[in-house]
């Protein structure tokens, strides 16, 4: 009996460069993207972490018959250490001032006359534009008409294909009528007859429908072509039931095949206008709508489901206090259990999705949980497998990232608590954190304020002690929908034009960080909503109402360093987050609630 050896990474750069020679090309870049430009891709589509051997969910690969180099980003830069370490590929550290991005690099060692390629399937048409602009003046073409690399992938998985459901009231908060006519009057605003649709947030809130193709989020592969007159969904009709059939029939949808899409729009009238997101839709789908007129501006529905109406929020609210009632549940378990059990990072992971499972209306986890003790935690996108994983025993940190996908909305929760005896270094970070999140908190702005404007709000405590982190300090989150999603964020590094800034109705997450390599981690996370604050001659102006109820631990705190309104902010919402899960625990969890809410 013959055992097949597993194919190295090595022998599949080999078998790319043989390909690249083959056809002529000189460079690939290859993204972390699929056609529908998700942030969480099918394994059908997981060609960088095939071909580089790196699991993390972000990064981008450059090959050329001599280098292959990894991009990846501040979250995942010890991640990519640990796996690259005996690899023919090399890390590069996206952020660090000699690191350039990859297609500059691409345009930096290639000469005047070569070839770069990337599948153009599922390349942004906005990242397109911006590689051009970089390529052309040095003279190298781009190529990506042909998606040959699947071929060379023998074991590929299959395309998803499970089920799709409707998102019924009364979670479902507003019709499918309602939200195509609003779609509608913004395509008529700019002109459009026609507009396409690939991204799948923006396609289950416009239906109404969800699904699980893609990891965590409850959404389905399709497209939509929407126009004045008619709704077309290209979806596998395995996936549709014959009750949802008729029900979308009903609703005036007309239902063809996934792969129909193309020659749908290729059909197009000519002289017809279309309107697309550049952002969130392909060089590959914009070459198929060509010669038409484009407008190329958000998508009408990134922002009106972004916004959610008093009704969702309410949802929202009660949803907030079943994930609460959750974590209960198991930080009682927890912290009775570690003084006799063996417990690992794995175990916080199965622990706490079976607490959420217990809830109605849970769906499943909104992202993998990330349970990070000690050094495990300075990776802001850690994640433990049955291979590498801690034990959580002895002194530290415990960082545990996690949240739930429920029908009346999604949760993302970052808890730090200590394990055993913790350090003065450690509370100290855990109290400069905690201080910005609090100071965030407590922000009063504009309608309309960029993200951008407001990420140093949540720095300062720490920028005053020479300390910052790598990531933004918070992104949109949807309402049963993608945990991560926009058009608001607040970062840094995200140039937030004006018709994104934040609105009321919009839910974002709340989460500075500090992370030290090899020691530990610290990130305190609430997700807050924007609500009307006041009105003066200066304006409308916006707060942030946290949403999240849950303790944080003030064994971790510098008591002596918190302010007296810091102080009192937090007594208050430990009073707030006791109220509303006390008539909903009882018994060990409870007790727990009990301790871990007493004023400070």
């Amino acid at each position: 009996m013959t055992v097949e050896v597993p194919e190295s990474v090595s022998e599949r750069l080999g078998r790319i460069r043989d390909a690249m020679q083959s056809r002529h090309i000189d460079a690939i870049v290859v993204l972390s993207s699929d056609p529908h430009l998700s942030e969480y891709l099918p394994e059908h589509w997981q060609f960088r972490q095939w071909l580089s051997g790196f699991h993390g969910s972000a990064g981008t690969l450059v090959i050329t018959a001599t280098f292959a180099g990894l991009w990846v980003d501040s979250r995942y830069w010890e991640q990519a250490d640990q796996q690259l370490q005996a690899s023919p590929i090399t890390p590069m550290y996206a952020g660090m001032p000699e690191v350039v991005a990859p297609i500059q690099w691409v345009a930096n060692h290639l000469q005047a006359g070569q070839t770069v390629w990337s599948d153009f399937s599922v390349l942004p048409y906005k990242t397109y534009q911006e590689w051009e602009g970089v390529l052309t003046p040095h003279g190298i073409h781009l190529r990506g008409e042909e998606s040959w690399m699947g071929a060379l992938w023998a074991d590929r998985p299959a395309l998803p294909a499970a089920s799709v459901y409707a998102h019924e009231p009364p979670h479902a908060c507003r019709t499918i009528a309602e939200n195509v006519q609003a779609v509608r009057k913004a395509m008529a605003e700019q002109q459009a007859q026609w507009h396409v649709l690939s991204s799948l947030d923006d396609i289950a809130w416009l239906l109404n429908l969800r699904g699980s193709d893609i990891p965590y989020n409850p959404v389905f592969l399709a497209y939509v072509l929407l126009g004045e007159q008619s709704i077309t969904l290209f979806v596998d009709a395995h996936k549709l039931s014959t009750e949802l059939t008729a029900h979308l029939t009903q609703q005036g949808v007309v239902l063809r095949g996934y792969d129909d899409v193309y020659p749908a729009i290729s059909a197009l009238p000519t002289d017809s206008c279309v309107l697309i997101d550049g952002a969130r839709t392909t060089q590959a789908m914009r070459q198929q709508l060509q010669p038409r007129r484009i407008v190329d501006t958000l998508n009408p529905s990134q922002l009106l489901k972004a916004c959610k109406t008093d009704a969702e929020l309410a949802h929202v609210r009660a949803t907030m206090v079943k994930d609460g009632v959750a974590l209960c549940e198991f930080f009682a378990w927890f912290e009775a259990a570690i003084a006799s059990e063996t417990i690992t990072e794995l175990t916080v992971d199965e622990k706490l999705t079976a607490a959420r499972a217990r809830q109605a209306g849970f769906v499943s986890p909104s992202f993998g949980t990330i349970a990070a003790f000690n050094a495990n935690g300075a990776m802001p996108h850690y994640s433990a497998t049955p291979e590498q994983h801690a034990v959580i025993e002895g002194n530290g940190l415990l960082l545990i990232d996690s949240g739930g996908q429920y029908l009346g909305g999604t949760t993302d929760i970052t808890r730090v608590i200590p394990v055993g005896t913790v350090s003065v270094e450690q509370q100290q970070d855990f109290t400069r954190v905690l201080q910005g999140m609090i100071a965030l908190s407590q922000a009063h702005f504009p309608v309309g304020t960029p993200g951008v404007a407001l990420d140093a709000i949540a720095r300062l405590p720490l920028w005053r002690h020479g300390l910052d982190f790598g990531h933004g300090t918070g992104h949109g989150v949807g309402y049963f929908m993608n945990v991560h999603e926009g058009p608001q964020s607040i970062s840094p590094r995200v140039p937030t034009p004006a018709h994104v800034g934040l609105q009321a109705g919009m839910i974002t997450s709340n989460e500075p960080g500090l992370y030290r390599p090899g020691q530990w981690g610290v990130r305190i996370e609430n997700l807050v909503a924007a609500i009307p604050a006041s009105t003066s001659a200066f304006g409308e102006f916006l707060k942030f109402e946290t949403l999240t109820l849950c303790p944080i631990d003030t064994r971790c705190i510098v008591l002596d360093a918190l302010s007296i309104a810091e102080k009192q902010w937090l007594n208050a919402y430990h009073a707030r987050v006791y109220r509303k899960l006390q008539p909903h625990v009882d018994g060990a969890a409870l007790a727990w609630l009990q301790e871990r809410t007493q004023a400070i």
